[in-house]
């Protein structure tokens, strides 16, 4: 194991050393994937030496693991804030612009999960089977309860929160086409998709009348 990693207490310039490499490497990462990268592009990126930065991190391995740890964390923050007590077109549009917002700041992170995704999770496979899939049970349960209620339209809850999921990181993923496509209105793309995004889901959910 390398050295700063298996300390469990990190001075201030070991800190300092060990984000100037994952932020490197989230932009390596991002921009060849994972099978595309390496430790020397990393280290270059870094501005470290290869053994510098071994010293921190074993291999690209490790250094991976950590950033998606940390999207993680980032990621699944919004789903879990989805609160049963709350107004469910609220939570929902909440939960949108949350999501939008993270697509505008963190697209790196999000192009990183796309590419794991497309190369089957093998990195991440236990993380999705496992605290992933509790979560969205867990809000899929929320939102049959809410139409249970007569609260919001009958809907498949699951397909509810992929869709969320699929527009919103559509922004991040797809950023240059969708710049390139919307040309000088590229500049409010992420309010005007807001503004899109919430009231299409607040039609779709809203209970029919009569």
């Amino acid at each position: 194991m390398a050295r700063a990693a298996a300390s469990k207490t990190q001075t201030r310039i070991q800190r300092e050393k060990s984000e100037t490499i994952l932020e490197a490497a989230l932009q390596v990462f991002s921009d060849n994937g994972f099978r595309g990268s390496t430790i020397d592009q990393i280290a270059t990126q870094a501005g470290l030496s290869k053994p510098n930065l071994l010293y921190y991190f074993d291999n690209k391995d490790a250094i991976h693991a950590r950033l998606i740890e940390r999207l993680l964390e980032t990621w699944l923050a919004p789903l879990e804030d989805l609160d049963e007590d709350g107004d469910p077109f609220e939570e929902i549009t909440d939960y949108i612009v949350r999501k939008l917002d993270m697509a505008r700041d963190y697209p790196r992170e999000s192009r990183l999960f796309a590419n794991e995704i497309l190369q089957g999770a093998p990195r991440i496979m236990d993380q999705i089977d496992g605290n992933l899939k509790k979560l969205v049970d867990q809000k899929v349960s929320v939102i049959r309860h809410w139409a249970k209620d007569g609260m919001i339209n009958k809907v498949d809850p699951y397909h509810l929160i992929f869709s969320i999921w699929a527009t919103t990181q559509h922004y991040a993923d797809f950023d240059v086409q969708v710049s390139a496509i919307l040309g000088n209105a590229k500049t409010t793309r992420f309010e005007d998709a807001k503004q899109f995004l919430c009231e299409m889901f607040t039609r779709l959910l809203r209970p029919s009348r009569g």
